[in-house]
């Protein structure tokens, strides 16, 4: 079974609790709209964080951080699934996209949102203006 959720106005953490749940099932997940989805906290500690992950490591020498956000997105929900050997098999039923690719626009489902996901109250900042702040060039209209 496939499911295409929309990241939107989601907390990164909690989306990524409630996906890898649904990993664990059995599901395949699609997430559109990753550039969207947010991070809780004060922006400028949120922004040194990821810029310290970002310059640590590369692609040849360990632990390679992404910069963009579908990717960053999809490297957070990897920290939410076990790490003995099944983590790497459920992580394959995993696909984050950037906006709404046509062939999910009429399939797509809002996650639903727990007590204490209301952004109205909160410090965030959205994970395109993270992956920005480290480098990435968005191309097209995102």
């Amino acid at each position: 079974m496939t499911t295409v959720l929309d990241a939107e106005n989601k907390i990164a953490g909690r989306l990524a609790t409630s996906i890898s749940r649904r990993l664990k099932d059995g599901e395949e997940v699609r997430i559109v709209n990753a550039e969207k989805a947010v991070l809780s906290g004060n922006k400028e500690e949120i922004f040194a964080d990821y810029k310290r992950k970002y310059e640590r490591g590369s692609r040849d020498f360990g632990p390679h951080y992404p910069k963009r956000p579908d990717k960053v997105l999809k490297r957070i929900i990897r920290g939410m699934l076990p790490d003995n050997g099944g983590g790497a098999d459920l992580l394959s039923n995993v696909k984050t996209y950037l906006g709404t690719p046509r062939r999910f626009e009429d399939d797509v489902e809002v996650p639903d949102t727990k007590e204490g996901d209301d952004l109205r109250n909160k410090n965030y900042v959205k994970l395109g203006e993270v992956s920005k702040h480290v480098g990435w060039t968005p191309k097209g209209d995102i």
